[in-house]
């Protein structure tokens, strides 16, 4: 069997690093804070190109303290795409504003950028993209948008830990991004941790104050926090992956390559728009394959029998939030207009094994079995 992700391999290269990282924790007494967190944020923010990092407890945390450190609440609308992980709308609900929907692109998986501009009212505060499976969001006309309706501009990064557009590393190319050390991720933790990343510098003390009980010293509560901040544990060994992660995104990318090339399945669609070198406004982008989409008509077929042929694979994602139980409660969201290519997105893509310690026989396993099956 073709595992979907081998979250072990990570570990395996990487074992005597790690256990020393968590050593040098365990022996420093400092398990809250201390100088692997602060190290980690001042790495990160270095590999991201910007001023800071707050590291927090979680990329769905980092998304709402982000929002709350904006200012952002009850009455504020923010545009979020139609298709994505849940936690992009949770956030938008969780500091008591409403999620608005706008569509994803015809021929591509990230918010459309022409829907968005539709979607903008007067009770618009914010525009958050999400970098879809690792590929950049076209930022150059949502930053023009913002800019013309005076809105904050945020990033949902957390598939896209080295992704580049116009020069700069995601993490970078707005006012704030959020981040997701899950394991699965490109740059991914033993457990939850997350971050926000920003160069405004009274955005970034505000996420750290807000997740740290809303005090910038001991007992001096300027605001009613929460509890939300990178684990010492989680820093050190993020800090032994990001050593490696270029070279980990470099080997996702040749995976890509060589599905775009090999594979000629018929009735699969390939994920020429993540392939691409350039936005669709002509701006320059590297994708780092986070996931490797695919569209099926015939998906939950074509899943099993890429399964019976000894090839997992997994669906990302199947229930639109516009459709889940979390929003089913009228005015709990904005959805005017058609979801017509969210839709297809949730109701045809497959996604197929992708990882820095895939073989070159196991890659080869999912081409076969893909040309195949179909």
């Amino acid at each position: 069997m073709v595992p979907f992700l081998d979250v072990l391999a990570a570990y395996r290269e990487l074992s005597g690093e790690i256990s020393g990282a968590i050593a040098r924790v365990c022996q420093s007494g400092q398990y809250i804070g201390g100088a692997e967190v602060q190290d980690f944020e001042s790495e990160y923010a270095a590999y991201c190109g910007v001023k800071h990092c707050v590291g927090v407890g979680n990329g769905l945390d980092g998304l709402v303290l982000l929002l709350r450190a904006a200012g952002i609440g009850p009455g504020d609308e923010v545009i979020v795409p139609g298709h994505t992980f849940i936690a992009t709308w949770l956030a938008v609900t969780q500091v008591g504003a409403l999620p608005v929907a706008a569509d994803v692109e015809a021929d591509g998986f990230n918010i459309d950028t022409a829907d968005v501009a539709r979607k903008v009212t007067a009770k618009t505060r914010a525009i958050l993209p999400v970098h879809l499976y690792g590929c950049p969001t076209d930022m150059k006309p949502l930053k023009a948008i913002a800019d013309q309706h005076d809105l904050w501009l945020f990033e949902d990064a957390a598939q896209a830990q080295g992704a580049r557009y116009d020069g700069r590393r995601a993490g970078g190319l707005a006012d704030g991004a959020a981040w997701s050390f899950y394991p699965g991720k490109n740059l991914g933790a033993m457990g939850d941790a997350g971050a926000v990343t920003t160069d405004n510098d009274e955005l970034a003390a505000s996420v750290r104050m807000i997740g740290n009980y809303g005090a910038n010293r001991k007992y001096h509560h300027d605001v009613a926090g929460v509890n939300s901040r990178l684990d010492p544990m989680q820093a050190a060994v993020l800090r032994v992956k990001l050593a490696r992660l270029e070279a980990w995104n470099e080997q996702r990318r040749a995976i890509a390559a060589r599905y775009m090339q090999h594979i000629t399945a018929s009735g699969v669609t390939l994920p020429q728009r993540m392939q691409a070198t350039s936005s669709a406004s002509g701006v320059c982008q590297s994708a780092v394959w986070h996931i490797f989409p695919v569209l099926s008509e015939d998906r939950d077929a074509l899943s099993a029998r890429l399964e019976r042929a000894g090839v997992a694979t997994l669906i990302h994602y199947p229930v639109l939030p516009v459709a889940s139980g979390a929003y089913a409660q009228p005015g709990s969201h904005r959805s005017e207009g058609e979801m017509r290519h969210a839709a297809r997105a949730a109701n045809e893509e497959l996604s197929l094994p992708i990882g820095p310690h895939m073989t070159a026989a196991q890659v080869d396993e999912v081409i076969d079995a893909l040309n195949h099956a179909s």
